[in-house]
């Protein structure tokens, strides 16, 4: 059958009418099969898991830093400790002398952090200073193969000077990352379309619930630090009977650090080979924790807002922690970030120490840290009740913990070489990790909520951080102190800590006015394609767009109608 000529010159009008015009919509024009709302659905669910994935790095990366300095402090000093060791494998070099320089260096250098942190994480950015930190503390860790005053004692100092900036770095981030969960979650807002600020306290939930899973790792790295102890130095210790022989009182009853201990403790010296093993084994989980940070921690803000954050000029970055201690709200907290301080170095020295290892022996001091970090990872989860209940409510039962505990230790002296005390010092351990948890979970969780500008919390991180190590300090000066002291400051510093927080709440409720410093426009000049407009940023907030927050305004003091809606219910 044969087909009409005039069907193929039809067909071939047909085709060079729609040629180059319908190919060309074809390729670049709307797939057929393409729904934008499901794709845009898509991208932000890959947004969101970036930022739990974020946050679950960041956690990994502190527990196995924090874990591995603990770790190797702790093994080093049981080791030089012992003078027989001192003796045979360092008799020329002082080792008890370096010793003491190097806690020195740790706890006598955050003091000057204050100084150097805010423009340190400004100028890396968050995330590159939480990586440039870790280093420094993997640097501690490789400096422990030769023992010598010329690498010891500078690591020390290096990681003195790198606290601060790790710890407010993690707390900034851990922070950030909520506020970006939610702007991933709310994504068809017009505040969020337009990268303005999000309504006060609509991150509160993201807040709580990120920093609880920081805490819950973080507070594993007690756990993690005993495991050199556990499986390598344990099987080198006296027993409690050699160790113990000349303590004559424990407890409420003991003056400095556990007078009358044994000068030998190691029945055995550990060979060097197996020390480089365990040694190496540290080193290679800090190296560990640097690839977490600098792979898979993604960057806290965009390019842009980096730009912005660092160009408010470096003197205004040095003197704002200095003008945020103006605020009420911080003042206030102060005194709770100083016995933050005291009782995380009270647990691992005063309780341990004078308690625990004067009962029950050197060989059981792993175990009882081991309870401790364990109790405080489980029970920072009990933090997320503030998802529900007001946020007061697990810092005042943290402290309630806490005072009840250290009522009992002032009025207990638990006798040397008495293992049948065991239950009662591992109870104690585990609610003391408890009270812990609910402390600092909850200090990090109220900062969020009172400081939701992003322009702000490097700066509120490091001043928490700052006061914590400055009691870390205090508690480093009073270790002569007879241990009645030492209890008796720390119980008047927690009752002037919960007094002072109960003060603020109520000045809140009373919507009486705070005052904070005014954050400089970025001073770059705009140019390219990032800035489009005359006074285009994106710092939020930098265009004046008719938000109420007080860092906005000319003056530096908040007015009465500039208060947190939800502050005036907080106590109820």
């Amino acid at each position: 059958m044969e087909k009409d000529p005039g069907c193929y010159q039809d067909t071939a009008k047909t085709a060079a009418g729609e040629g180059p015009e319908a190919q060309l919509d074809d390729f670049v024009g709307a797939h057929p099969d393409y729904n934008e709302e499901e794709e845009e659905q898509k991208y932000f669910r890959r947004k969101r898991l970036a930022v739990i994935k974020n946050v679950l790095a960041a956690s990994l990366a502190g527990a196995l830093t924090y874990g591995v300095y603990l770790g190797l402090l702790q093994m080093q000093l049981i080791l030089h400790y012992d003078e027989t060791y001192r003796e045979v494998k360092y008799s020329n070099i002082q080792l008890e002398d370096i010793d003491r320089k190097v806690l020195m260096g740790i706890n006598v250098t955050p003091v000057a952090a204050l100084l150097y942190t805010p423009v340190l994480i400004r100028f890396f950015g968050t995330k590159w200073a939480m990586f440039l930190a870790v280093g420094i503390y993997a640097l501690f860790v490789s400096s422990n193969y030769w023992e010598r005053y010329y690498t010891l004692v500078p690591s020390a100092v290096a990681i003195g000077v790198a606290i601060v900036p790790l710890w407010a770095s993690m707390g900034s981030y851990i922070t950030r990352m909520a506020q970006k969960y939610y702007e991933f979650v709310n994504y068809k807002e017009e505040h969020v379309q337009e990268q303005q600020r999000a309504p006060r306290g609509a991150c509160n939930a993201y807040v709580v619930v990120f920093q609880t899973v920081f805490y819950v790792c973080f507070h594993l790295s007690f756990v993690c630090a005993q495991m050199p102890m556990l499986f390598f130095l344990n099987n080198y210790l006296y027993q409690l009977n050699h160790t113990l022989y000349g303590v004559k009182h424990c407890g409420t009853l003991s003056h400095g650090t556990l007078t009358g201990f044994n000068k030998t403790v190691l029945q055995s010296l550990p060979r060097s080979v197996n020390l480089i093993v365990v040694e190496s084994a540290l080193m290679a989980a800090a190296f560990l924790a640097m690839l977490v940070v600098l792979v898979l921690c993604g960057s806290a803000y965009r390019p842009t807002e980096e730009i912005d954050l660092r160009s408010i000029g470096w003197g205004n970055i040095f003197q704002l922690p200095f003008k945020h201690m103006r605020d009420y709200r911080l003042r206030h907290l102060f005194p709770l970030f100083i016995y933050s301080g005291f009782e995380v170095l009270f647990v691992c020295t005063g309780f341990s120490l004078n308690y625990g290892v004067c009962a029950l022996g050197l060989e059981k001091l792993a175990y009882l840290l081991m309870a401790y970090g364990f109790s405080a990872s489980a029970c920072s989860s009990l933090a997320l009740c503030t998802l529900r209940l007001r946020r007061h409510v697990p810092l005042l039962a943290g402290a309630l913990v806490h005072a009840t505990l250290l009522v009992t230790l002032f009025c207990w002296a638990p006798e040397p070489r008495r293992l049948v005390q065991a239950p009662l010092l591992y109870t104690i351990a585990v609610l003391w990790g408890t009270g812990s948890a609910l402390n600092k979970t909850g200090i990090s969780i109220l900062l969020g909520m009172l400081y939701e500008d992003k322009e702000r919390q490097d700066f509120i991180f490091t001043i928490y951080h700052w006061w914590q190590a400055l009691a870390i300090f205090t508690v480093y000066l009073w270790s002569g102190l007879p241990m009645k002291a030492k209890l008796s400051i720390m119980l008047l510093t927690l009752a002037v800590a919960v007094g002072t927080y109960l003060w603020m709440e109520r000045k809140l409720a009373r919507h009486v006015a705070y005052r904070l410093p005014r954050i400089p426009r970025p001073r770059h000049k705009m140019r390219g394609y990032r800035y489009l407009e005359e006074d285009d940023s994106d710092e939020t907030g930098s265009e004046g767009d008719g938000s109420e927050d007080d860092d906005e305004r000319p003056t530096e003091n908040t007015s009465r109608d500039e208060l947190p809606k939800d502050d005036g219910d907080q106590l109820g």
